[in-house]
């Protein structure tokens, strides 16, 4: 799926919300290295949450959490305010999504549920 094909699927399945206009507004402001930014910000989220499955801690583990909120706080600071519910619909998404669990599972063979789990346990926090 190109990037324009992403677009146009998100703009048909979100585009009348909130969190979606909020993070065109958002994005309409950023330079090419603002972008990186929150690029890098995202990917060494979703790292902490990987070493901590790689290490063998369950994803409730303080440092399996502390990846998902600061995935949750990059999103927020980056795209659109994302409270801890928006989250976890988030983090059943990727389990759901190939494009999105394919992601996850380059990094590590398992990491999408994991880093579901942590969402979740994260939110019930």
């Amino acid at each position: 799926m190109t990037t324009s094909e992403f677009a146009t699927e998100a703009y048909l399945r979100w585009g009348e919300t909130e969190s979606y206009k909020e993070s065109q507004r958002r994005l309409g402001s950023y330079s090419p290295q603002d972008i990186e930014r929150a690029q890098t910000e995202m990917a060494d989220a979703t790292e902490q949450v990987k070493n901590a499955y790689e290490s063998g801690l369950p994803p409730e583990s303080e440092e399996a959490m502390a990846g998902a909120e600061a995935h949750r706080q990059s999103i927020s600071r980056w795209w659109y305010e994302c409270s801890y519910e928006m989250h976890q619909n988030l983090g059943d998404m990727y389990l759901a999504d190939p494009r999105f669990s394919a992601q996850y599972e380059e990094r590590a063979v398992g990491l999408t549920q994991y880093m579901r789990d942590a969402i979740w346990a994260n939110a019930a926090k």
